[in-house]
């Protein structure tokens, strides 16, 4: 389906170990379907700059070295989604990571008479994670992602997309790092996939191949899903 055919926002959530390719794909269907990306990380530091009374809340909670509720999110969230520019739907990434937040999510979109539409599973190797991680950088003018092996730019050093050279990588992406990152992924995300199984609306997919291809077998189950 086309992005100018849906009727009701669509509500996709993304899972999958770091190093998946959630926002590589993420980005690939907002292009295509008309979507929103939506990482909590960005929603909160977003609010927090606008000075919306959730993003208060949660910069009182952050300077005080705390973890941000799960309430204050929910509440980011719904401000959020109520943006025009989320009227075909959002793609949700890096949340919900709990059980408790799928139920809070839940209960937020039941709010407009909405439901999760699906949750697509990206399924990896973890030994192939640890490589496809500790290879990648980002261009630090317009943040678009790269690897050494798989995605290296066109010219030495020069983003294909705005031709910047600050090129950044993070600092926690060692082997080492990965490899209890993904460990902490599963044990966290194991009761998600039970939970949108039982619902009827989790998908899994092979995200091991080519980008290109992993993008046309997750758009045609987009397509699947929104219709």
């Amino acid at each position: 389906m086309d992005a100018h055919t849906m009727t009701k926002p669509a509500v996709l959530i993304l899972l999958g170990p770091p190093g998946a390719g959630k926002g590589t794909q993420a980005r690939m269907l907002e292009e295509k379907f008309g979507l929103v990306q939506l990482s909590t990380g960005d929603l909160l530091r977003a609010a927090v700059a606008a000075g919306t009374e959730a993003g208060q809340a949660a910069k009182a909670v952050m300077e005080a070295g705390e973890l941000v509720s799960d309430e204050i999110v929910i509440n980011i969230l719904r401000d959020r989604m109520a943006q025009p520019d989320c009227a075909k739907g959002v793609i949700l990434d890096g949340f919900p990571r709990t059980t408790v937040q799928a139920e809070a999510l839940d209960a937020l979109l039941a709010e407009n008479g909405q439901s999760i539409n699906a949750a697509i599973s990206l399924q990896v190797d973890d030994a192939a994670m640890v490589t496809r991680i500790s290879g990648r950088f980002t261009c630090g003018a317009c943040g678009e992602g790269y690897h050494d092996t798989f995605k290296p730019t066109k010219v030495a050093g020069i983003c294909d997309k705005c031709g910047g050279t600050d090129m950044k990588r993070r600092p926690d992406d060692t082997a080492e790092t990965v490899a209890s990152r993904l460990v902490a992924y599963h044990e966290q995300t194991a009761p998600l996939i039970a939970y949108y199984k039982a619902r009827g609306v989790l998908n899994s997919i092979d995200a091991m191949g080519d980008i290109d291809a992993i993008a046309a077998d997750l758009g045609a189950l987009v397509k699947q899903a929104t219709a």
